[in-house]
């Protein structure tokens, strides 16, 4: 075998800076345009490590990995400009050691080919059959792209997954990502929010129970991790779950067998956890709200999701998807955001993260009259960001007022506006009334009328 790198990519460009990059780091590298020149220098010889890109003309990287993985030939390394949850999945179940998401720091993809060529053996996954799911995931930034590529690389793991961040974020979403690109994607997923279900019953919710284990409960019923057998138990809000719980899912954790409440039957369950929270578990510890052995079960991997504020270049994209998907689920008439409306949409505030957006353009798909959303469709103060701020402090001008039986509010409120508007358009335009009746709206002598009744005021 050489001690060559290849790297496989359409694109001249990639291929010259990343070539060069590992020629600094000492490698020798080897260059192709296309998977049919690779296959043509397998017949003479293998490399050392393969770097390919997923979509090039003609067969893509995806196909070579997984030709390249059922003769033993790697690492394989692969690269991709679309890293969304099905491409990324995919890459590492066809047997991929690492998913560079272009445009890629050189430094990292140095990194990343020095790994793998000190790893004693690249890691394979059993099967070559590409499931593509239709993900809610969606985003193009820096940190979603990391997501993507934790899910990928974990999902055909059975390892245990804490997935964190704000409410609203999508964690259940990722843990629906992590189930469809499992081994595990044919069994069932089951979701149980911890928080949703009262102390007193969460228990029977978990393991199920006799017929007669308390008062109501006449037949036997499974409980969610029974009904999960050989799929996926996501635990939502798993930081609120109370301690005696906790204990009983940690031995559950530990030895993979329960008893339904009431019962005497030993059962063994075959189930992946993956457990999600908004709050931090270590504080919680701390506490005392926590057990530390069960937060250590639980995290064997975290994904953090970011909140939307960090990253708004996706907003744009996601409002679409939302608006679109909308007028599909509900048949409704498909309508598109002006791009005014969609840039004023990208500089708001959402607090409650995607969750926040989706329920915005769900909103907006039914209730704005027209095909294409204008930013008056958006709503109070969407115009300008905190728009709302004035109109606030004169409501609560008029409600003191009329507490303290302030009359004529109307007149002197109107008065008010007139003067702030006129000395705001007279400023901007340096003095020229024609200019500053032109910026209100209003005629050169309704300005000076105004600017008279003004004066007359302040006399």
């Amino acid at each position: 075998m050489t001690e060559e790198i290849w790297i496989v990519d359409d694109d001249r460009g990639v291929r010259f800076v990343l070539a060069e990059a590992l020629r600094d780091a000492g490698l020798t590298v080897r260059e192709f345009g296309e998977v049919a020149s690779v296959r043509a220098a397998l017949h003479e010889t293998r490399p050392a490590l393969l770097l390919t890109d997923v979509r090039m003309p003609g067969e893509d990287g995806l196909g070579l990995l997984g030709e390249l993985q059922a003769r033993g030939i790697g690492p394989v390394i692969v690269m991709s400009a679309y890293t969304d949850v099905a491409t990324t999945a995919a890459a590492y179940r066809a047997g991929a050691v690492d998913y560079l998401a272009k445009p890629f720091d050189l430094d990292h993809a140095v990194a990343s080919v020095q790994r793998a060529l000190a790893s004693v053996a690249s890691p394979t996954v059993a099967g070559n059959h590409v499931t593509v799911a239709n993900h809610a995931l969606l985003g193009e930034s820096a940190p979603m792209r990391e997501v993507f590529r934790l899910i990928g690389r974990v999902a055909a793991s059975d390892l245990n997954v804490l997935i964190t961040g704000e409410t609203g974020t999508g964690k259940e979403l990722v843990a629906r990502a992590l189930h469809e690109e499992s081994a595990r994607h044919e069994k069932p997923f089951v979701a149980l929010n911890t928080a949703a279900i009262p102390s007193e019953l969460l228990e029977s919710e978990l393991f199920g129970h006799e017929a007669g284990a308390f008062t109501g409960a006449t037949r036997r019923v499974a409980g969610r991790f029974e009904q999960a057998e050989g799929g996926t138990l996501f635990l939502d809000e798993i930081g609120d779950m109370p301690l005696a719980l906790q204990t009983r899912l940690l031995r559950v954790l530990a030895g993979g067998e329960f008893y339904r409440v009431g019962g005497r039957e030993l059962i063994r369950g075959n189930v992946r956890i993956v457990a999600a929270t908004h709050q931090d578990l270590a504080v919680r510890v701390a506490a005392g709200q926590f057990r530390a052995d069960l937060m250590h079960r639980l995290d064997v991997v975290r994904i953090e999701l970011p909140p939307l504020r960090t990253r708004r270049s996706d907003i744009p994209l996601l409002a679409q998807h939302f608006l679109a998907a909308t007028a599909q689920e509900l048949k409704l008439p498909p309508k598109r955001f002006s791009r005014a409306a969609l840039k004023l949409v990208a500089q708001r505030d959402y607090p409650g993260n995607v969750r926040e957006l989706e329920n915005l353009c769900r909103r907006l798909a039914v209730i704005a009259p027209g095909s294409e959303i204008l930013p008056a469709d958006l709503g109070a103060g969407a115009s300008a960001p905190g728009g709302g701020e004035w109109t606030d402090a004169l409501r609560e001008w008029a409600v003191a007022a009329l507490a303290g039986g302030e009359a004529d509010i109307h007149a002197r409120a109107r008065a008010a506006l007139d003067q702030t508007l006129l000395q705001a358009a007279m400023q901007a335009s340096e003095g020229h009334r024609q200019n500053a009746a032109q910026a209100l709206g209003v005629g050169r002598n309704t300005l000076t009328r105004k600017l008279g009744a003004s004066r007359t005021r302040k006399n």
